[in-house]
């Protein structure tokens, strides 16, 4: 099976690959292809570069600032970027509360947010995992009461929001809180911007297994966020969590980082390392690529399928949940079939490194990379976005009423 594009999706590629060539930093690049851990400024210097072509937030309508592109523009686009080394574009921003921002938001938060969101000047982060409330996510506990005043008042929030990647870094969280406690648990909910330099919020790190820092605890003590930063209504907080969702869930699917990653995995199955065979010529571990690489196919058309329906504006049916859970999957085996190709050189992390701005001199070479490392990491690629038992849940109901 193998896709074709029109003439004109063509020349689009063209275009992009031309000005990723031209325009995608070395020292970036080099760092995305030895699986280097990423910081800052090397994602917000991209952003840039993007926002100053038009291409910030190219999903994005144009009277949002967006580039206005086709659902299979934006595949062309991302498959370019992967194949080249580009970081990939942070989702909390463009792909999650700006959508949502722009489907339920009011007049100032469309004005307030987007453009900063599309130039990469703010950057947030997902508050939505607790202690306890993780995939059962309406059993959230983190409380905001409101307080009356002069502007409409404001909220007052306290809790702990936990797993959340890059709160480091960020300028701005957009929460799920708990602003009522009768009822079902889902029609208690409210959707919160939240301003990470509010008093009361503070940051502790998760060092992961691999030694990098990349998620966090959070933690609101009496914090007071202006009522105005409240997205939509009250308590209906839980149908813009779903709204997101489905746009995570796609996203997750990163087809064509799978693809480079299964470019990647092929060119060093090939190499001849301590003077043995190349593992390619394994039979068992060339029948595991042909498997992976045959259901990265397939989840490329499901991708492609399920972008259209949305760009449509019709309802995604189950494709989100297919999405996360192929996709995640694909994630792992291939994680797992690099670390095997390298054996022993493959490496856990990089030493006397845990702050990704700090990265040191890279330890990749034709002979060591941080495979291992990235294996770890991707474990949680099955647990975050709702885990794949939860997807498998979903897809039993949508499609057999179960």
């Amino acid at each position: 099976m193998h896709l074709e594009f029109t003439p004109e999706d063509r020349d689009f590629r063209a275009i992009v690959r031309e000005f990723i060539d031209g325009n995608l930093p070395a020292d970036i690049a080099a760092r995305v292809h030895a699986r280097m851990p990423l910081g800052k400024d090397d994602f917000t210097r991209w952003q840039r570069i993007l926002h100053d072509r038009g291409w910030g937030v190219p999903a994005w309508p144009r009277e949002f600032g967006g580039a206005g592109w086709t659902p299979i523009q934006q595949y062309i686009f991302e498959e370019e970027c992967a194949d080249a080394g580009a970081p990939m574009q942070l989702p909390f921003g463009p792909k999650m509360v700006g959508p949502v921002i722009m489907a339920f938001g009011n007049d100032f938060q469309l004005e307030r947010f987007l453009p900063g969101i599309a130039s990469g000047e703010d950057w947030w982060c997902q508050g939505f995992s607790e202690p306890g409330a993780g995939s059962d996510l309406a059993s959230l506990k983190m409380r905001a009461e409101r307080v009356s005043g002069p502007d409409g008042g404001h909220y007052l929030v306290n809790g702990q929001k936990t797993w959340t990647t890059y709160a480091h870094y960020a300028d701005w969280i957009f929460c799920l809180v708990r602003t009522r406690s009768d009822g079902r648990p889902q029609e208690g909910i409210s959707f919160l911007l939240v301003d990470m330099k509010t008093p009361g919020v503070s940051v502790r790190p998760i060092v992961m297994l691999d030694g990098g820092h990349e998620i966090n605890e959070v933690w609101f003590e009496n914090v007071e966020v202006p009522a105005g930063n409240l997205v939509g209504d009250e308590n209906r907080g839980w149908t813009y969590a779903k709204f997101l969702l489905d746009q995570e869930r796609t996203d997750i699917a990163r087809v064509g980082r799978s693809k480079a990653a299964l470019k990647y995995l092929k060119t060093i199955a090939r190499r001849e390392l301590d003077g043995g065979r190349p593992l390619i010529e394994n039979q068992r571990f060339r029948d595991r690529i042909a498997q992976v690489e045959i259901e990265l196919m397939a989840l490329e058309i499901t991708n492609l399928r399920a972008l259209c329906t949305m760009a449509r504006k019709r309802a995604p049916g189950p494709e989100p949940s297919l999405l996360k859970l192929k996709g995640s999957e694909i994630e792992q085996m291939l994680s797992e079939l690099m670390m095997r190709a390298l054996g022993h050189r493959s490496i856990p992390r990089v030493e006397g490194s845990i702050d990704a701005n700090q990265p040191g001199e890279p330890i990749h070479s034709d002979f060591a990379a941080p495979l291992s490392g990235n294996y770890f990491n991707c474990r949680k690629t099955s647990i975050y976005g709702g885990s794949n038992e939860i997807q498998r849940n979903i897809i039993s109901r949508m499609i057999l009423g179960l």
